[in-house]
C-alpha cells in the first residue's frame, strides 16, 4: 500500500513562487539583470493561474491576498515567522488537499464521512516532533494506519458491493449439490463436459486454452474468440487462482465447466465488466501445451 502524501507539491510550489516582489508591484527596468529579472519571475507563472484555480481551489475575488501572502513570504527573513508561514502553507494542503484524500480512500468518493480532524492534528505534531512515547510509536502508527485503513476499505467494499459476495456463495452452495460437479479442497469447483487422455500441465507450462467467462446471472465478459481465431495462450501460474488450480488437473483435450469462488478468481478487485466479490463461470477447452522450442 502506498504512503500517503497529499500536501508536498504544494510546498514545492509554495518554493517556486519566491521570486515576486512587493504587493502590486511596479516594473523599474533600468539594466539587463532587471529585465532578466522581470522575464524570470514571469516565467515562473506559467500554468500557476489553472493551479491557482483548480489544484488549489483559489477564488479569483481574493486574487489580491494571494498575491500579499507571495510577496509577504517571500521577502520574509525571521526564522520564526517563515517557519509559520511554512506551517499555514501544509496545514492549507492539509484541510485542502490531505483530508479530501484520506477520506476519499477511506470511505469512497461520495461519502461525507471524515476522519477526526483534531486527533489527526495531535497525531501529526507529536509525530513531527519525535514525540513517540504517549500513545504509539511512528512505526506503531503506520501499522496501525494499514491495517485500520485495510479494514475501512473492506467494509466501504461490502457495503457496496456486499450482494455479490452472499448471491456468489449461494449459487456456490446450490451448485455443488448437482450431479456432476466435484469440489476440490480449495473451494474451486467443476464439472467434466470432455474428458481428455492427454498430458498434464504443471503451473509452469504454457497452455493453449479455448474459453469464455460469465457471471452466475449467464452475463459473458470474455472468450478466447473476443480476442481472434487462434486459442489464447499464457503460463498456466499466469492467471487468477481457480484456473490456475483447475488447469493442473486438466489432461489436454478436456473441456471442463469451472465455477470459482471469488476468492479464487479477482476477490475483492474491480475489473470492469466484475465487480468485487463476484463468483465466476468459465467453459474451458485445454487445447495444447506448448512445448519450448529446442535450440
Amino acid at each position: 500500500m502506498k504512503k500517503m502524501n497529499y500536501w508536498m507539491a504544494g510546498v514545492v510550489v509554495l518554493a517556486s513562487m519566491a521570486s515576486c516582489s512587493q504587493t502590486t508591484p511596479k516594473a523599474n527596468l533600468k539594466s539587463d539583470i532587471d529585465t532578466l529579472s522581470y522575464a524570470i519571475g514571469m516565467a515562473q507563472t506559467e500554468g500557476l493561474k489553472d493551479y491557482l484555480e483548480r489544484g488549489e481551489g483559489i477564488d479569483a475575488a481574493y486574487m489580491d491576498e494571494f498575491y500579499k501572502g507571495v510577496v509577504d513570504a517571500s521577502h520574509e527573513t525571521s526564522a520564526k515567522q517563515q517557519a509559520y508561514m511554512v506551517g499555514l502553507q501544509i496545514g492549507r494542503q492539509i484541510s485542502n488537499r490531505m483530508m479530501k484524500g484520506i477520506n476519499r480512500d477511506l470511505f469512497g468518493e461520495d461519502s461525507t464521512q471524515t476522519i477526526n480532524l483534531d486527533n489527526f492534528l495531535a497525531g501529526f505534531v507529536a509525530g513531527a516532533e519525535g514525540n513517540d512515547t504517549t500513545i504509539m510509536t511512528v512505526q506503531a502508527a503506520n501499522a496501525y494506519m494499514r491495517q485500520g485503513m485495510e479494514a475501512m476499505r473492506r467494509k466501504s467494499l461490502l457495503k457496496t458491493y456486499g450482494e455479490n459476495k452472499e448471491a456468489g456463495e449461494k449459487f456456490l452452495a446450490e451448485n455443488k449439490t448437482k450431479e456432476g460437479v466435484v469440489v476440490t479442497e480449495s473451494g474451486l469447483q467443476y464439472k467434466v463436459l470432455v474428458a481428455g487422455k492427454g498430458e498434464t500441465p504443471a503451473a509452469t507450462d504454457k497452455v493453449k486454452v479455448n474459453y469464455k467467462g460469465t457471471l452466475i446471472d449467464g452475463t459473458e465478459f470474455d472468450s478466447s474468440s473476443k480476442h481472434g481465431d487462434k486459442p489464447s495462450e499464457f503460463y498456466a501460474n499466469q492467471v487468477i487462482k481457480g484456473w490456475t488450480e483447475a488447469l493442473t488437473l486438466m489432461p489436454v483435450g478436456s473441456k471442463w465447466e469451472l465455477y470459482i469462488p471469488q476468492e479464487l478468481a479477482y476477490g475483492e478487485r474491480n475489473m470492469g465488466n466484475i465487480k468485487p466479490f463476484s463468483t465466476l463461470v468459465f467453459e474451458v477447452e485445454l487445447v495444447e501445451i506448448v512445448k519450448p522450442a529446442k535450440k
